[in-house]
């Protein structure tokens, strides 16, 4: 079996299967959209949230064609980087957006921690206070220690997860469904405060939520006959998440209005599980929650961690050892742990969130920019789907920037400078936006 060693790690072809590819992609999805995400998706869309997750989903159907075809073309472990690589070189543009996906993700963790803590509290009625931060970096913490014992104990662990996860959340949303009699509670309300703008806006949670895809493409080289499996689990990950996303939003609206859903909007699978399940049902899902935030967690640690390896590997970045030992994905383990601590101590899940979509979506155009301007001959792509995933980013993010300048503007302002500031220190370090001739494009 080959190995390619990356940043001081050692990463082997064909390692993992198409079971386990789906098992990376879905762990860190489910955690993020289900738990962290439906209350807040809700407060915009109002009875509309159910068809947020199906936009979402389709809108993500359309941005991961650019990833499906450049990774069939190029299956590599440098992944979303390679990508950016392959369309502009390996200046400051690939550089920057590759930035600001491993940013991202970074804000996934610290989002799906603090979800992580609000979850853990709700059977002893603490709602905020000093504890939801604690325990978030306690279970960042926990995730590096998992980390640090090594790749193939996240494989399996990974994979054991994702199937809890699915069948414990397909279980509660068909229970809830069921005691209800199939009547959506939340529909009593009206549609949405915020109109159409709140609806668009809440689109790019729902994106959010379906954004940990993107782990898979940056396991290309390792995942089996990944010409044809890489596409594959994106695919299957995806409808995945759509079956068990609408189940919980069903479940959720079947038993709370619109207006219980938003007060309870960091716990609101608990709180749901309450009128429909009873005491015990409120307990197990308070149990599934904090299993699954806490996978979600680990998996998402040990994804950017190798990112940010792999971007040290390629020379996007630069890199300090700040007196460590040991590989490179050991310190970039460690920068991933004291950043995503960070988030979770200084910001609420709501900026959290906002912060995270906002990177997502521009690194997303980014991708789907270059894809369209320089490879879609090389690697057979449709321009009328590039051109229509770059337009869905477009419209999803000016509405998003829309809202937030009305409830949050302090959000969108640290949202532009941190941009401008991964690009402006990626323009410093690397001397050129893009690489003269596009230098490593036929590479």
């Amino acid at each position: 079996m080959m190995k390619h060693n990356h940043g001081g790690g050692d990463y082997k072809a064909g390692s993992i299967t198409l079971g386990g590819a789906v098992a990376m992609g879905t762990g860190v999805m489910i955690g993020a959209g289900i738990f962290a995400l439906t209350g807040q998706i809700a407060e915009l869309a109002g009875t509309l949230f159910p068809i947020a997750f199906i936009v979402g989903a389709i809108v993500t159907g359309f941005s991961a064609y650019s990833y499906v075809k450049m990774s069939n073309a190029w299956p590599s472990a440098g992944g979303i980087a390679m990508i950016l690589q392959k369309c502009y070189g390996p200046g400051a543009v690939a550089a920057g957006a590759a930035l600001l996906m491993a940013l991202s993700m970074v804000i996934a963790e610290s989002l799906v921690a603090r979800t992580f803590a609000a979850y853990l509290l709700r059977p002893f009625n603490i709602d905020g206070g000093p504890l939801v931060p604690i325990l978030a970096v306690g279970v960042i913490l926990f995730a590096f220690l998992v980390n640090i014992a090594g790749n193939r104990s996240i494989g399996l662990f990974s994979l054991v997860m994702a199937a809890i996860k699915i069948g414990g959340i397909a279980i509660f949303g068909f229970a809830a469904l069921w005691s209800s009699g199939f009547d959506f509670a939340a529909g009593t309300e009206d549609i949405s405060a915020h109109g159409a703008t709140g609806f668009m806006a809440s689109v790019a949670l729902a994106i959010l939520a379906f954004k940990g895809f993107t782990t898979i493409t940056n396991s290309g080289a390792e995942i089996t006959d990944p010409h044809r499996n890489v596409g594959r689990a994106i695919a299957i990950s995806i409808a995945l998440c759509v079956v068990v996303y609408l189940l919980v939003a069903f479940g959720v609206g079947s038993s709370l209005t619109i207006d219980q859903i938003v007060d309870a909007r960091d716990y609101s699978l608990a709180e749901a599980a309450k009128p429909a399940l009873g005491e015990a049902g409120f307990l197990l899902t308070v149990l599934l929650a904090v299993v699954a935030t806490a996978s979600a967690v680990l998996a998402s640690v040990f994804a950017v961690s190798r990112m940010l390896a792999m971007l040290t590997d390629m020379k996007m970045i630069p890199h300090s050892h700040f007196g460590m030992t040991g590989p490179i994905q050991r310190h970039t383990l460690v920068y991933t742990v004291v950043v995503a601590s960070g988030l979770a101590v200084f910001f609420d899940l709501g900026r959290i969130a906002s912060l995270g979509a906002f990177f997502y979506l521009v690194m997303d155009m980014v991708v789907h920019w270059g894809v369209w301007r320089f490879r879609r001959e090389d690697i057979g792509a449709r321009s009328p789907i590039l051109i229509a995933a770059l337009c869905f980013d477009a419209i999803v993010l000016t509405a998003f920037t829309a809202m937030k300048l009305q409830s949050d503007p302090m959000i969108v302002i640290l949202a532009g400078a941190g941009i401008f500031t991964v690009f402006f220190f990626e323009r410093s370090y690397l001397s050129n936006w893009l690489a003269p001739q596009y230098g490593n494009r036929d590479e």
